[in-house]
């Protein structure tokens, strides 16, 4: 199944994708469900047999209940995960871009909720940097409470895969590496959407390692590789880090992209992931 949280009447509502593409609200399907998709991954409903039932009903919803694809305005998928793990250098030729190795461990780190937005919002450059990169990555979408899983039971935990444009203060990071958290952490530096497709859905075109992640900048490719050539894969990285500390559901793991676009005023950053929809953000300097 595909969900998105589109804006309808002012507000953000989780929405499921018809078969016929277009979108049918979540709190029509259920009523309890009023919200962005965080409501609906809190109500654990994916992990229970009424989930498997959901796509026929909103396939049979009346039309003027629903959202014509063309009328879409996707919000984020929801605003506020407990956690979003990022994580570095994890493709051996991106670490070489940056003259580092893949580390042994996951390079990881943390970003805030307020450096969230969705798809169409404008990146913003900030004024104290004069390199900023984005960076298109796959995101993992934790569906429920996890802590000390094994690598095997990994992606049982894994609601969806979504996709992310993930920016960095290129030049504020090389000043000093202990510089990552501010690097990563300006306002609009996290997007991600348009939509969470869940990953038995998305598997069902082929294994996770073959899928190609490319990052764009007006149009134009920057750097593409597949899962394959991850140093730390999916199910390590969510292994990894429920033995550090316990994932939530809507916890988002962004893990590592195979190159960086360097960001100037006017360009648009794209996230191209085999099986998702394109995300799409334009880019504008800092008003000061």
């Amino acid at each position: 199944m595909r969900f998105a949280t589109l804006e309808i009447a002012g507000s953000d509502q989780a929405c499921i994708r018809r078969s016929d593409r277009d979108w049918a609200p979540l709190n029509h399907v259920r009523p309890e469900f009023q919200g962005d998709l965080l409501v609906f991954l809190d109500s654990g409903t994916w992990l229970t047999d009424e989930f498997v039932g959901l796509q026929q009903v909103a396939d049979d919803m009346p039309s003027h209940m629903v959202i014509r694809e063309a009328d879409a305005r996707f919000q984020p998928p929801y605003r506020r995960p407990r956690k979003i793990w990022g994580i570095g250098l994890n493709y051996g030729k991106h670490a070489g871009d940056l003259s580092e190795q893949a580390p042994d461990q996951p390079a990881s780190f943390i970003k805030a909720d307020h450096t969230i937005i969705g798809a169409g919002e404008a990146i913003v450059l900030p004024t104290q940097s004069e390199r900023t990169t984005a960076e298109a990555e796959v995101g993992l979408v934790v569906g429920r409470r996890t802590q000390g899983v094994d690598p095997t039971d990994a992606m049982a935990h894994v609601f969806g895969v979504c996709a992310v444009l993930d920016q960095t203060a290129e030049d504020i990071l090389q000043l000093n590496p202990r510089y990552l958290t501010r690097s990563k952490n300006f306002p609009t530096f996290f997007s991600f959407g348009p939509e969470v497709v869940t990953l038995d859905e998305f598997l069902a075109e082929g294994p996770l390692e073959d899928i190609e992640v490319c990052t764009l900048l007006d149009g134009s490719e920057v750097r593409r590789d597949r899962v394959a050539n991850m140093t730390h894969a999916p199910a390590d990285l969510v292994s990894f880090h429920s033995q550090m500390m316990p994932l939530y559901p809507g916890d988002i793991i962004s893990t590592g992209t195979p190159g960086a676009g360097v960001l100037t005023p006017g360009c648009v950053a794209e996230a191209r992931i085999d099986g998702l929809m394109p995300l799409l953000n334009p880019v504008r300097a800092e008003q000061v």
